[in-house]
């Protein structure tokens, strides 16, 4: 395969940038957690540091012990070829380089042709790479001749390797902002390449098409993403969801997109909607197109005196991007560990429990961590065309019953959500038939394509369904939310997920194909082969995720897809139920590269692709009960053991509190 073929696959080459303490090892680390990865370290311990050294042991400590260490210089270790490589970091290499060749004092340049090796290396080399270096002025530079030769020297050395890297990522503060590719740019390219002047929309439909534009630094996972700017007009409905969240009341004007915009006469528009992605059309064509409305929950009806303005008419969406997230706080989950050990028990007598506990400390950044006070489960909900063709073993029509289930509470996730003191909301994002008001303000359409013929979805609605799925991970974390589960209703919607987990796991498949609903050897037969199909449409897009939702998914998976893949840019964490969530959490992961390290298994269903769905993402089930509802039953069942796990590390007294003597207290003397 060529390199740029690749590339469009994956970003293969990856440049981490930071400053001292900024947090760049530790999300370089998240970036490839659970790979096996090769770990090329460029420092070297001084004895007579003590400080370094300590340093240099708590990253030891936070690598998995599956990870191979190599030491020295990386440009040896580029030479072969491993499937994942990361180097930690080049500021000590630079370092070493000066050193063997006592450049300290040498004019600029002299280590130039270490620079070229390294840098040759590195464009040659066609696996995964990530690479961690300081970024200039963002650390303590000695205002002297060497500390400016250093400054120049690394500035050089990142702009080259800038310019051969995929991507480009600058951490701040613990916080990752994507600068290569740049998506402001690739935003306003989206735009322009596709705008023919004079075609009218709505003010509320032009909004939307700004709000789409602005929303990438949302999708980065910025706090507050939900309080974009509403659409404005006379009449319009102030509390309608924007398509794709933006950051504050912020919006740009038509000029910093490269459009331009015109106050026309009074033309008429009232044929004229927007899709999900801010195209402007006019009509539709059946169940496989939206409205601006249906698709991004746009109101787009406002009262008879509304303006009307000229905007670019586009010819496809713009995408919405999620992008790498960090992981929870390594810092904070060492703190949670030492904790454990002061507490009243011996050193892991809790098992998992103390694991668990001190994973949330690490999410919530605190140690003791803070109880669960708003834990809320978003059922899912949406139909699909394969299921009319004998895949489940109930109608379609189940779902919209289901549904209102739901909203009365009698389902089996409302009564085991309310023993488990969390809540429950349902979201229509593709029922077939019509549903209540309330919950359909993101619904895409009515049911998903049937997956074994045609694609799931068009490129319109990939967008809004992810849309959607970010919006409504926004509001609930906007409103208190601390712990998010996410909850799937639809029949035949086990075989949309079988399809995408075969898919990127690249099972054949007899071995994922489960009973789903409870089909008989016939209804399985038709099951596997409708997969099987579909699995074959897929292949061309298996390395594309959001190609790969449009194609093979359902406008409900696609809207978990970007549900989870928000929790995690938003720091939020999330229990996994079973096969339809874990399938939309693996695409998840592929959105926001280790989005995974904010999510916990709830429980492993019987379904054969879900623990290959599990296994991929390395998560292990906190419950097993041969489950398979749906719905976020399993999911709420495990939540009681979060919990505990919680009240473990928070509540228990330690030792010094108790009064209760350690292993290593010093013996009473005896007659004393």
């Amino acid at each position: 395969m060529s390199h740029t073929a690749q590339t469009t696959d994956r970003p293969l080459r990856t440049l981490v940038l930071g400053g001292a303490r900024s947090g760049k090892s530790a999300y370089a680390e998240q970036l490839v957690a659970s790979e096996a990865v090769r770990y090329v370290a460029t420092a070297v311990a001084d004895p007579a540091d003590a400080d370094f050294a300590e340093r240099i042991a708590a990253h030891r400590a936070r690598r998995p012990a599956h990870w191979t260490l190599v030491e020295g210089d990386p440009v040896a270790a580029l030479n072969e070829a491993t499937p994942v490589t990361l180097v930690d970091d080049l500021g000590t290499w630079l370092t070493a380089r000066l050193d063997a060749r006592a450049a300290w004092e040498s004019p600029r340049g002299t280590v130039s042709p270490d620079l070229d090796r390294l840098v040759t290396a590195v464009d040659h080399y066609r696996e995964r790479l990530v690479i961690v270096s300081p970024e200039v002025g963002l650390g303590v530079i000695p205002a002297t001749a060497s500390g400016r030769l250093f400054r120049d020297e690394i500035g050089t050395l990142n702009q080259r390797l800038a310019e051969v890297c995929d991507e480009v990522i600058l951490v701040v503060a613990g916080q990752a902002l994507r600068v290569k590719p740049d998506r402001a740019a690739a935003s306003a390219a989206a735009l322009t390449d596709a705008a023919a002047a004079n075609s009218p929309v709505t003010v509320e439909s032009s909004a939307q098409l700004f709000d789409n534009a602005t929303g990438q630094a949302a999708a980065q996972g910025v706090p507050g993403a939900a309080d974009a700017a509403r659409p404005v007009g006379a009449g319009a409905d102030q509390s309608a969801p924007p398509a794709v969240p933006g950051v504050g009341s912020v919006r740009p004007d038509a000029s910093e997109l490269g459009m331009t915009a015109a106050v026309p006469g009074t033309e008429a528009a009232a044929s004229t909607t927007a899709d999900a992605g801010g195209v402007a059309t006019t009509g539709g064509s059946g169940s496989s197109v939206a409205t601006a409305a249906q698709a991004s929950g746009a109101v787009v009806g406002v009262a008879d005196s509304e303006v009307v303005v000229d905007a670019p008419r586009l010819s496809k969406p713009v995408r919405i991007s999620f992008g790498p997230v960090m992981g929870p706080d390594p810092m904070v989950r060492a703190a949670a560990e030492e904790r454990q050990l002061q507490l009243t028990k011996p050193a892991g007598a809790l098992g998992r429990l103390e694991k668990l506990a001190n994973w949330v400390s690490a999410c919530q950044g605190v140690c003791p961590p803070k109880q669960f006070e708003r834990a809320r489960v978003v059922v899912f909900a949406g139909d699909h065309g394969v299921a009319k063709h004998g895949v489940s073993a109930y109608p379609s029509e189940v779902t919209g019953q289901m549904v209102a289930n739901f909203l009365h509470g009698g389902a089996a996730v409302n009564v085991l959500a309310r023993l488990a003191d969390a809540s429950v909301r349902v979201e229509d994002i593709a029922v077939e038939g019509d549903t209540a008001p309330e919950i359909s303000k993101h619904k895409v359409r009515r049911s998903s394509g049937s997956i074994d013929r045609e694609d799931a979805l068009s490129e319109a609605e990939v967008q809004a369904a992810l849309a959607a799925g970010a919006a409504i991970a926004d509001e609930e974390i906007d409103s208190g939310a601390d712990l998010l589960i996410a909850g799937d209703m639809g029949i035949g919607n086990t075989t949309p997920a079988t399809v995408l987990i075969a898919a990127i796991t690249d099972t054949e498949p007899v071995i994922a194909v489960g009973r789903g609903t409870g089909v008989d050897d016939a209804g399985w037969i038709r099951k596997t082969a409708a997969i099987r199909d579909a699995m074959w449409r897929a292949r061309p897009v298996v390395k594309d995720p959001v190609a790969l939702l449009r194609t093979a998914s359902g406008a409900d998976l696609t809207a978990m897809a970007g549900f989870l893949a928000r929790a995690a840019a938003r720091r939020t964490p999330v229990i996994l139920d079973g096969v339809v969530v874990t399938a939309a959490a693996l695409v998840a992961d592929q959105l926001a590269p280790g989005a995974r390290a904010w999510w916990v298994a709830g429980h492993r269903s019987s379904e054969p692709s879900h623990t290959i769905a599990l296994q991929r993402l390395d998560l292990e089930p906190l419950v097993e009960m041969n489950m398979r509802l749906g719905e976020g039953s399993g999911a709420v069942s495990a939540l009681p053991l979060l919990r505990a796990a919680v009240a473990t590390l928070a509540d228990m007294a330690t030792f010094a509190e108790a009064g209760v003597s350690t292993a290593d207290a010093p013996a009473e003397s005896a007659g004393a």
